[in-house]
């Protein structure tokens, strides 16, 4: 019997923890999508004039929130307001976790090595999996826990020449994105079973910007950046946000934490393609057991959902004498 399933003690918790094949590797490509789509944060970021990390941030959550507020029109046309107030309080709440850790991640950054900062942030496959357990009893495969381990391993590795254990103030703030991510994963995997939580992404752009422009002022784009960062509203921060908000209805908390490392693993290697920044050697070493990690996981889990029957089936076959 396979470990996954070896620890079940209920039928509710085996939905819970062991989606259908098909919706699992739904799941899976979801997750890749939106792993893709932050991934290119540092490219587009090196490719923008501005030098105040809050402009960035006010002008991304504005593209973003036109971007969204088009895709809900598209979908529910006249509902689209109703829609949006269907999240309630858990989708306010979802939002104000997400917006939480663009901030969390821009103070940490002006007090900290950017290494400092991924490696720290890294950790949330690990705070994702145990408040899945904590707060939604979802379980979490001896498989996927060795899998994080030896994500967070390969993390290490790329980003071991520049960390620095001086910064402590930065260090914190850090930790605050992987606990508020967890947070957040938590909020839509149990709100998704009613209402979807797509518009609680938009929520976060609003929140974002509410924030973020007193501290942007006075704005200075050029020409140029408002393309970019239309870019980084659209794609990096918009599409990836609604393809992880999707995910969350199909994968455990675990593996959507596991999943989001392809924004940390990948980013280099997009600057590494655009403008000639190479990574160490060391540090595509870090990448390759990264995503080997994360391939293995994934690969192992769509078999073992292919390969394992529900109860009531194997009854049924057994009542057949199959």
């Amino acid at each position: 019997m396979n470990n996954e399933i070896a620890g079940m003690t209920s039928p509710s918790m085996l939905g819970r923890n062991l989606p259908g094949p098909h919706a699992h590797r739904k799941g899976v490509l979801l997750m890749i999508g939106a792993g893709l789509c932050w991934s290119t944060c540092g490219i587009l970021v090196r490719n923008v004039s501005l030098t105040d990390p809050w402009e960035i941030v006010f002008w991304r959550s504005v593209f973003m929130v036109v971007f969204l507020f088009a895709v809900l029109a598209l979908w529910h046309r006249s509902k689209t307001f109703s829609k949006i107030a269907e999240v309630g309080g858990q989708g306010a709440l979802a939002g104000a976790l997400l917006a939480s850790t663009f901030f969390f991640f821009i103070l940490s950054v002006v007090r900290n090595t950017v290494a400092n900062t991924l490696v720290l942030m890294s950790i949330g496959p690990f705070f994702v999996a145990l408040f899945g357990r904590i707060f939604l009893r979802e379980l979490v495969s001896p498989r996927t826990w060795g899998a994080i381990a030896i994500a967070l391993l390969g993390i290490m590795l790329m980003f071991s020449e520049g960390l620095d254990t001086g910064q402590c103030l930065g260090n914190l703030l850090a930790l605050g994105v992987p606990t508020a991510f967890a947070l957040n994963i938590v909020v839509l995997r149990r709100a998704h079973a009613s209402v979807s939580m797509v518009p609680a992404v938009m929520l976060a752009g609003i929140f974002s910007i509410i924030v973020s422009l007193p501290l942007a002022w006075p704005l200075t784009p050029a020409p140029r950046d408002l393309i970019v960062l239309g870019i980084m509203g659209w794609v990096q921060l918009g599409t990836g946000c609604v393809l992880m908000t999707m995910a969350a209805r199909y994968l455990p908390a675990g593996q959507i934490g596991l999943f989001a490392l392809l924004e940390t693993t990948l980013g280099p290697l997009w600057v590494w393609l655009g403008i000639g920044e190479r990574p160490t050697d060391i540090a595509l070493v870090g990448g390759v057991i990264v995503i080997g990690a994360l391939l293995t996981d994934g690969l192992l889990g769509m078999r073992a959902r292919a390969t394992y029957r529900p109860l009531s089936s194997r009854r049924s076959l057994l009542g057949r004498g199959k």
